[in-house]
Order: C-alpha cells, then structure tokens, then sequence
C-alpha cells in the first residue's frame, strides 16, 4: 500500500489537472485557438514542473494512465459518431476525394519523412498514417457557428472526415502490423513475411470486426432497450461506455490498440438511433476525460526537443495543410464548384486526435520508429494546423455563407 502523503500527492496532481484543464477550455472557447493546443501547452508544462520538483514527479504515474483513459474516450466518441452504414451510402459522392486524400496524403507524409528528412521507411510510414487523419471537429465548430453545417457542403464535409477516420484507424493497424517484420531486417524472403503478416493482421480484423458486428446486430439493440428501462439515462450511458472500455481492452488482447478497440466500440453503437441520443449524456463524461489524452501528449514531449522541432514542424505543416487542400479541394471543385472545394479543403487541414495517437504509439516502439524530434514535430503540426485552419474556415464562410436547404455551392 502507498504511504498517505504519495496518495494525497495523486489525488492532487490529479484534481489540479481536472481544474486547470477546465479552466484551459473555458479560456480558449472563447478564441479562435482551439482547446486541444493549450492542452498540449499544458501537458509540457505538468513535465517540466515533474522533472523540476520532486514534489510534481507522482505527474509519471497518474497522467500516462488519465492519458490512456482519455485516448479511449475520444476514440469511442469518433466511432459512435461514425455510422458505417450512412458513410457506404456517401461513397458515390465522397469517394473520389477521400481516395485522393489518402494516396496525396500518406504519400507526402512518408515521402518528406523518409527521404528529406531521412528518417528512413518505418518513420514514413507512421508520418505517412498520421498525414491521412482529419480532426473535423475544429472545423465543424466554426461551420455550426456560422450556421452551415446543415448545408450540402457540411454534410459532405462530415461524411468525408468520417471515411478519413475509418481509413486512418485501418491503416494505423495495418502499419503496426508490418513494422515489426520490417524491423526484424534479415528474414530471407521479406515478401512472404510481409504477406505472412498482412494475413495475420486480416484474419485478426475479420476476428475482431466479426465480433464487433455480430455484438452490433445481435445484442446492442436488446441490451440498449433493457437498460433504458431499468436505469436513467446517465447511469445507462455509462453502462455503455463500460461495454465501450471492455471492447476496447478485448482489441488490445488480440495485438490491437486501445484506441483501434474504442473506436470500433463506438461504430457498434453508431447504428442505434437511442445510442446517439446518449451522445448528449456522454459529453459530460467526455469533457472530463479527453482532454487527458492531449495533455499526455504535451507531457510525452521533452523541453529539449521542442526548439528543434519548431522548424521541422512548420515545413511539415506547410506541407500537411497543402496535399490536404489540394487532394481535397480539386475533385470538388470539379464536381461541385470552387466554393465547395476551397471550404472543405480547407476545413480537412487539421490535424490532432487520430494522427497524435499514431505517433504516440511509433514513440513507445522506441526513438528507430519515433524519436523525440520528430514527435515534437508532429505536435507542431497539429497546433498549427488545428489554428489556421479555424482562422480561414470562418473567413471563408461569411464569404460563401452556406444555406441550410443549399444543394450546391
């Protein structure tokens, strides 16, 4: 058991951490900055004040734990607001762009990283998976703002930020899987190991995706309808997050992460109509726990590495924000005009949730995956992509205000 003073010092890193990040957001609402960056900013300065005082260093215990617990709410929340069956219906509409966004993006990712940056095939890779994401809700903040996420342009706007989270959660699985054997070097055909692996990782996901769609068709719905009858609505939203944390610990039993397990959690509650009106019931929960997650990525990194990473990050973001404009921006432009592609090019830029956590995961292989530098350089590029990106969305929709009823730009 741990002595009294060692408890208290958690209970009071961890109430200090619950006000200053509340205090955090209720701040920075109120800006164009989103609250995720300060955050981030607060995480290194909790890692600063732990290396700096003795009495800080229990910040080594509690917040990589609060962090993890935050990676799983965020990831479950993406996937309850992902519905799988509306998003296959959208792929007449989306795919062209999503399937340019990927290729330009991941590209450009593993190209910088692997070759100008020299960081070498495994670096790229993980760069590459991260380039792909999109965190839409620093977008969609501004859109609801400006009343226009109801427009077409809006709706197609989530439906593409949906199919990029989907895609980046696979592909986050998939490179975690092939890392190793490509690690591993000396094998005698890497070809075959590779297809070894690649099989490995799709009897896995048919596992796991088997799982999650059979508990989706065959018991949310029953279960769903049993606890809204026995318990009210916030005790049963978090009966459900508990299924959600369960799903998510049964991923990372199979070799998957917490974060791939959350999310699918969430797509199989994403179907029901009754889970989605709990999403109101969750934000509580949500607020509570998410913003750990980014705190934990600013305490990951290192003062010393931050200076370095300042102009690595800036060329990276520069980068980042053009392939997705580009990729997003010129398919919907040919399709649905100028105003329709600048807007949701524009509002695919940031970068946070999904492609914080890819990194995350590459640093914990060790600094040959991630080192600090470029890790401190990911962060870079997801402050500034998370802060132009609000910035421009806003001046471009009281330029082209979207209408509610608006079929076209």
């Amino acid at each position: 058991m741990q002595p009294n003073g060692d408890v208290a010092s958690l209970v009071l890193l961890t109430g200090g951490m619950v006000v200053l990040t509340m205090l955090v957001k209720g701040s920075l609402e109120r800006t164009v900055v989103p609250p995720l960056v300060g955050y981030m900013l607060l995480g290194i300065c909790l890692r600063w004040f732990s290396d700096s005082w003795p009495a800080f260093s229990a910040g080594h215990q509690v917040i990589p734990f609060v962090a993890q617990l935050g990676l799983v709410t965020l990831l479950f929340r993406v996937g309850l607001k992902s519905d799988i069956t509306i998003l296959v219906r959208q792929l007449q509409n989306a795919s062209l762009a999503w399937v340019l966004n990927i290729l330009a993006a991941g590209l450009a990712g593993y190209y910088l990283t692997a070759y100008l940056l020299d960081y070498g095939v495994v670096s790229g890779l993980i760069v590459g998976a991260a380039f792909t994401a999109t965190s839409v809700g620093v977008s969609v903040k501004i859109w609801e703002e400006q009343n226009a996420l109801q427009s077409a342009n809006g709706a197609l706007l989530v439906d593409l930020a949906e199919l990029d989270d989907v895609s980046a959660v696979i592909l986050m699985a998939l490179v975690f899987t092939i890392i190793p054997v490509l690690q591993s070097g000396g094998s005698t055909s890497l070809v075959s190991t590779l297809f070894t692996a690649g099989l490995g990782f799709a009897f896995k996901m048919i596992l796991f995706g088997g799982f999650c769609y059979l508990f989706a068709v065959f018991l949310e719905r029953p279960m769903t309808t049993f606890l809204s009858k026995l318990e009210s609505k916030p005790d049963s939203t978090l009966t459900i997050v508990g299924f959600g944390f369960i799903i998510a610990a049964l991923a990372g039993m199979l070799g998957f992460s917490l974060a791939i397990g959350a999310f699918f959690a969430g797509l199989v509650f994403s179907r029901d109509p009754k889970c989605i009106s709990l999403d109101d019931a969750f934000l509580p929960l949500y607020d509570f726990f998410s913003p750990f997650f980014f705190v934990g990525i600013g305490y990951e990194l290192q003062m010393g590495a931050l200076a370095p990473s300042l102009e690595m990050g800036i060329i990276m973001a520069l980068v980042a924000i053009g392939v997705k404009v580009v990729a997003n921006g010129v398919p919907l432009t040919v399709l649905n005009g100028l105003q329709s592609g600048l807007l949701i090019g524009v509002s695919m830029v940031p970068r946070a949730e999904i492609a914080l956590v890819i990194m995350q995961k590459g640093m914990q292989l060790g600094d040959w995956a991630v080192d600090q530098a470029l890790f401190g350089t990911m962060v870079v590029v997801s402050a500034i992509t998370c802060l132009a990106s609000p910035v421009l969305v806003r001046q471009l929709l009281i330029r082209w205000p979207q209408g509610g009823n608006e079929s076209e730009a």
